[in-house]
């Protein structure tokens, strides 16, 4: 159960950064490092997945549709998993997109080896702004927009999902509630 309790942490983490980078959108310096932060966090569940952790495997993302059947469909894991990818690949998506228009300013990096080439091809100097590329309307800054956006309506469904279908396991991720203890186990 403690893992799942630390699992249950890392989601609330991850959400309130992605929902706060969401509203940021506008305010460039706040927004990029929350995006760095939202890295961040995706890179420590990567490291997480590969200690061999059952709950906290990859597999996790990926839909079986075993078993589902028009009578079992609104209860079977295939649509929690669809939906689970679909937030991975958005939120990668948005993630990658956000560090590629930001080019290491907001950290300081924009003289590393790899960022250099980069700005090297971009029309932006050292000091302008994190995402400036996507006040201009470039591709990179619309898809990341585009994914962005595309984020929250999946978060929207898949909170929707489980209050309806599965709402134990939506309170106990919203801190609502707490399954009982067994046998004096903390």
């Amino acid at each position: 159960m403690q893992v799942i309790r630390r699992l249950r942490s890392y989601h609330a983490v991850l959400g309130i950064l992605v929902m706060l980078a969401y509203v940021t959108g506008d305010d460039n310096l706040i927004h990029a490092w929350l995006g760095y932060g939202v890295a961040a966090i995706i890179l420590v569940r990567l490291a997480w997945a590969l200690t061999g952790v059952p709950q906290l495997g990859l597999v996790r993302f990926y839909p079986q549709f075993e078993g589902l059947r028009l009578t079992t469909a609104m209860m079977h894991p295939a649509i929690s998993r669809t939906l689970l990818l679909g937030i991975a690949t958005c939120l990668i998506a948005v993630t990658l997109t956000g560090i590629a228009m930001d080019g290491g300013h907001a950290v300081g990096a924009e003289n590393w080896t790899i960022t250099s080439a980069a700005l090297a091809d971009s029309d932006r100097g050292p000091g302008d702004g994190a995402h400036d590329g996507d006040k201009d309307g470039s591709i990179v800054g619309e898809v990341h927009e585009a994914f962005a956006n595309l984020l929250m309506l999946l978060v929207l469904t898949h909170v929707t999902y489980l209050v309806l279908f599965k709402r134990p396991l939506a309170l106990f991720m919203l801190f609502l509630h707490t399954p009982a203890k067994r046998d004096g186990s903390p």
